[in-house]
């Protein structure tokens, strides 16, 4: 399901069963991501599959890249395996203006 920046923000915000994955590369990580985040890199392929089957179903997925491309695929695939809240930012990171980690 697609959310606006701040719909996710604040979804994210009130959910105590929150979980957020960056979807991006190491390389863009380096710029910088949205605190407590876990990295898979869905370029890793089935390594990405692979690390998604181990997640926790019962969570609610907060899932972004770096423009909300990759991270909608990403959401559609967690779907697909039974992961049924999985929240794919729009614009992604790059339009983020929440609070940032590097």
């Amino acid at each position: 399901m697609d959310l606006s920046q701040e719909e996710w923000a604040e979804q994210l915000k009130n959910d105590d069963n929150a979980f957020v994955l960056d979807v991006r590369t190491p390389e863009e990580i380096e710029e910088g991501y949205i605190p407590d985040s876990t990295n898979i890199d869905i370029y890793l392929g089935q390594g990405f599959m692979d690390q998604i089957q181990e997640l926790d179903k019962s969570k609610n997925y907060y899932v972004y890249c770096r423009s909300g491309n990759r991270s909608g695929q990403a959401c559609a695939i967690m779907n697909s395996i039974g992961i049924e809240n999985a929240y794919n930012l729009e614009g992604g990171f790059m339009n983020w203006d929440g609070e940032v980690a590097q």
